[in-house]
């Protein structure tokens, strides 16, 4: 049995632990994993601690402590089937045994030097994120690479480069404006909360940064007013994750694409979180061709697998802008964060991996069919690749992702009503199986079920305005 040293000393603390359990345990025979109750050692610890911490987020009372492979466990040394891969970033699973080998190594050879200085793995890693975009068929301009720590500080550096070839073409400063598009999910930053037009989240910290537009998701026929001479600048998701995993047509990014090509506009696509083999390439956009490739393209989320680092790509035309001074980062490029960026890329890289990623998507279809045929009321529809995948409830789906996890299984939501599922990619067959049965109990009860099942807020990045 599995329990950290910190939940150890808890339930040394908490002599009448199990008594507690035993109670509570008893008293909800049908659940097999209730939350912990409030005189829990759990409870404990995070009443003691939560006074400290801003209150940036809406938590569960389960308290993890251990990862593996799809699994998580909490102190009180139960078991989740992880559908949720901390948002779409531990796409190797939790607890990688290569990843925690190089970190070890790596931490004992060299950590940190600061960007005044070279480093072997900041080079290694550029080097490898653009030749193998270009040999899987992405991005066919891709030239360079910034490394920075996170999917924000990527869309910051995108915006800032956008703003400056549109400086560089037009001195005056006409060409400063950012497009960006509704349920669109870029970051907290200013500059990436700017380029997120939701009133909710985007009101308290206003005024956003002047210069920012913003359009209807997959309306072709606005684009021609929507980008204009005075556009440096358009940012897109391939597939929204956050506004509820809505894929874009190839009509509307080619034209995105054709349009920013006539007004001399940036094309950035953000694929920090549909990009690194989630769809079942290496690249979300690798389905469109050439002439709807970006000029920039943002990455992050499983770049790391957990550690905090994102990357920037550009082509020839945006590089030639950017000079030194421009931008720069204090701890992105380290060589621990590239090392272990580097074996990650490769293995997210890996075609077989990538295969894998399409038969596990189809097989989430099939049973999301079966459940909808089952539930018509309640589901209407499926929408995304590979393993990025929404299912579209007619009701809220809060009260279901608390059944599920009550139940030993860990999902999120996005957008409006909407169940998102971003398992490691390294899933099999076996744990989807045994996913979809407890999603299916779960839906059970709250669905046909006469008792009322309290939802679970904050699972999710960004809740949709006027939730």
């Amino acid at each position: 049995m599995y329990l950290d040293p910190a939940a150890q000393g808890l339930r040394d603390s908490h002599t009448n632990l199990h008594s507690v359990r035993a109670h509570w345990t008893s008293h909800i025979p049908s659940i097999p994993n209730p939350d912990p109750p409030a005189d829990s050692a759990t409870a404990a610890q995070l009443n003691e601690q939560t006074p400290y911490m801003v209150a940036t987020y809406v938590r569960p009372p389960p308290l993890m402590v251990k990862g593996e492979g799809c699994y998580l466990w909490d102190a009180e040394n139960r078991r989740y089937l992880d559908f949720t891969a901390g948002i779409a970033v531990n796409a190797l699973g939790h607890s990688d045994p290569e990843m925690a080998k190089l970190l070890y190594q790596q931490a004992l050879t060299l950590v940190h030097t600061s960007n005044l200085y070279h480093n072997p793995w900041i080079g290694e890693l550029s080097k490898q994120i653009v030749a193998k975009t270009l040999s899987a068929g992405a991005m066919h301009t891709a030239s360079k690479v910034f490394i920075c720590n996170s999917g924000t500080e990527a869309n910051e550096a995108a915006i800032k480069f956008a703003r400056k070839v549109g400086k560089t073409r037009t001195p005056a400063g006409n060409q400063h404006e950012i497009v960006s598009f509704h349920n669109s999910f870029h970051g907290r930053t200013m500059g990436a909360l700017s380029a997120t037009p939701n009133p909710k989240y985007q009101k308290p910290f206003s005024p956003m940064i002047p210069g920012f537009k913003y359009g209807t998701y997959n309306d072709t026929a606005s684009i021609n007013d929507l980008v204009n001479e005075n556009t440096c600048g358009v940012i897109v998701e391939p597939i929204q994750g956050e506004g509820g995993v809505n894929v874009a047509t190839p009509s509307f990014l080619q034209a995105l694409r054709d349009r920013c090509n006539e007004v001399g506009a940036v094309l950035i696509y953000d694929e920090i979180q549909c990009g690194l083999g989630r769809t079942g390439r290496l690249w979300a956009h690798q389905y469109l061709p050439q002439s709807a490739h970006p000029d920039i393209l943002t990455t992050a989320k499983a770049l790391g697998n957990g550690f905090p680092i994102g990357a920037t790509m550009v082509n020839e035309d945006v590089a030639n802008c950017v000079v030194t001074g421009d931008h720069g980062t204090t701890f992105g490029g380290s060589p621990l964060g590239c090392r272990l960026a580097h074996h990650i890329f490769s293995r997210l890289a890996d075609s077989e991996l990538q295969s894998a990623v399409l038969e596990r998507g189809n097989l989430f279809r099939r049973h999301f069919s079966r459940l909808q045929e089952k539930y018509p009321e309640q589901i209407r529809e499926t929408r995304g690749r590979g393993l990025i995948l929404g299912l579209q409830l007619a009701v809220d789906p809060t009260p279901l992702v608390t059944a599920a996890r009550e139940r030993g299984l860990l999902i999120i939501t996005c957008g409006k009503n909407t169940l998102r599922f971003v398992p490691p990619l390294i899933i099999s067959e076996g744990e989807i199986e045994e996913g979809v049965r407890i999603l299916e109990q779960a839906m059970e009860v709250t669905f046909r079920g006469s008792q009322e099942i309290e939802g679970t807020k904050g699972q999710q990045e960004m809740a949709p305005a006027g939730r």
